[in-house]
């Protein structure tokens, strides 16, 4: 027996609603899911439980032998949306962005299968949760000093014979940890590359770029500084 155009309407309407909230969240956040595709994926997931369900009761009433498996779609559809989050994952340098936006997608992709499946209230509960987790951890982050992660490229001529521990030592001045140096000497262009991997606390981020970048590119022999 086909479900009632208002309960269709319901669940559709369901999905549309989260998808356009965390899609909001974001979008404001500048990253590269926003509304469009959060609001899509959930909708999509929700025709896929609906269709699902309109097979497997379409089988019953037919009284075929095979009888499709409401599972399947979904497993399907959760495959796919693996493919679609890898795509919103990016590595610049040693910083990688976009593993929350992959999370959120994939998550609302669930959301989307549970409103279709007709379970509104396990998705109304699932969309408070990921409310909860995107608006006030980011807070609680600052709040408890995060670590992030940045690297560091110094290029100076190369006749500069700074060595690198001394270089090291002045940006660990900065309240800054040093994992890993790398250098690299280009005869060519008679240049040397130092490039520093920095670990420092998240609040104070914007304070320790601006203010070593500053520092290095005062020091003699230096050409470049570039900070990601």
């Amino acid at each position: 027996m086909p479900l009632p155009i208002d309960t269709v309407l319901l669940r559709m309407g369901a999905a549309v609603v989260t998808g356009l909230i965390l899609g909001l969240e974001r979008e404001s956040r500048g990253r590269p899911a926003g509304l469009r595709t959060t609001t899509l994926v959930c909708v999509a997931a929700a025709m896929a439980a609906l269709l699902s369900e309109f097979w497997h009761a379409g089988a019953a009433t037919t009284g075929a032998g095979w009888r499709p498996d409401p599972a399947r779609l979904a497993a399907g559809v959760l495959t796919g949306m693996g493919f679609l989050g890898a795509g919103t994952i990016l590595r610049q340098g040693s910083l990688v962005r976009g593993l929350t936006t992959a999370a959120v997608l994939w998550y609302v992709t669930i959301l989307g299968l549970a409103y279709g499946a007709g379970y509104i209230a396990l998705g109304l509960i699932g969309l408070g949760v990921a409310l909860v987790v995107l608006l006030s951890l980011p807070w609680f982050d600052r709040l408890i000093g995060v670590e992030r992660f940045a690297s560091l490229t110094l290029t100076t001529a190369l006749g500069d014979d700074t060595p690198s521990e001394d270089i090291r030592r002045e940006i660990e001045g900065f309240s800054v940890r040093v994992l890993h140096i790398e250098l690299e000497h280009d005869l060519q262009l008679r240049q040397r590359t130092l490039k520093f991997d920095l670990e420092f606390k998240q609040r104070r981020a914007g304070e320790i770029s601006q203010r070593l970048v500053s520092c290095l590119t005062q020091k003699p022999g230096v050409l470049r500084v570039k900070w990601e």
